[in-house]
């Protein structure tokens, strides 16, 4: 049986994990949404958060009868799944930050969280460092900027190493192991390597992957049908965004605005 698989970020970082599963079910029909007229979630209120992202993820899976939901966005991960559990009747998988596999594979016992300011001052973000990390040294940078270069980088444009190394200058030399706790952040992981390369990168995405398998199963057929994207305000340099999109397998953005939900 064919699956549809609909992916949603607040930004085109989710574009990191569709990249992940797509490697392990290439034959799924893929659905990406974002949300760029709220972009970043990381400053919208729980309330308006949950109302957004459920009127925007009930609307594609009703549009293209969706059989999995993957909410790619940590900040929106420990918002809105239990209301999204709650409305749909299909899986819906979140995404959290790598802590525990980052705690069993750090040598040092020293590692580096790399997340949105909203993800770092969570409280489940810190039950997560209490729950897997407590026998390691957890450091904690929240950047909003490095979202940002993730977005202009899928665009065409170069990341500034000099720029990016004085966001992470405060890690060098001292861990030995980084967890990317923000879909955007692996579109940056070759050029955090360049900066530190005696680290260890670990994010979220294969998990999520091999999640999504373990619940659709192995046996799906080719389905029929271009993997769409939407978005909700108009993108900057939208051209080139689109041959982004287009080099992952993606059609070009169409532009749905929430006041259509």
């Amino acid at each position: 049986m064919s699956k549809r698989i609909l992916i949603f970020d607040s930004g085109i970082g989710g574009l990191s994990v569709y990249q992940e599963i797509r490697k392990k079910i290439p034959q799924a029909q893929y659905i990406y949404a974002f949300d760029n007229e709220a972009f970043p979630y990381g400053e919208l209120s729980p309330a308006v958060l949950i109302e957004r992202t459920s009127k925007i993820v009930l609307e594609y899976v009703c549009l293209h009868s969706v059989d999995l939901v993957v909410i790619a966005c940590n900040t929106a991960s420990t918002i809105v799944l239990p209301t999204l559990r709650s409305l749909l009747d299909i899986p819906v998988v979140g995404v959290v930050p790598a802590i525990k596999p980052a705690a069993l594979a750090s040598k040092t016992k020293t590692i580096g969280l790399l997340a949105t300011p909203a993800t770092i001052t969570r409280a489940y973000t810190h039950d997560l460092i209490e729950q897997f990390a407590a026998d390691s040294e957890v450091l904690l940078i929240g950047s909003t900027r490095l979202v940002e270069m993730a977005e202009e980088k899928l665009i065409g444009k170069e990341v500034d190493l000099i720029e990016l190394q004085s966001i992470i200058q405060p890690w060098i030399g001292v861990i030995d192991c980084i967890v990317l706790g923000c879909t955007h952040f692996p579109f940056l992981k070759s050029e955090i390597q360049t900066i530190i390369n005696s680290v260890m990168i670990i994010d979220s995405g294969e998990a999520i992957a091999r999640r999504v398998v373990e619940l659709l199963g192995q046996s799906v057929e080719a389905a029929i049908g271009d993997n769409v994207v939407y978005c909700s305000a108009v993108p900057v340099k939208a051209t080139a965004l689109d041959n982004s999109l287009n080099l992952l397998g993606l059609s070009a953005v169409k532009l749905r605005a929430l006041q259509s939900f």
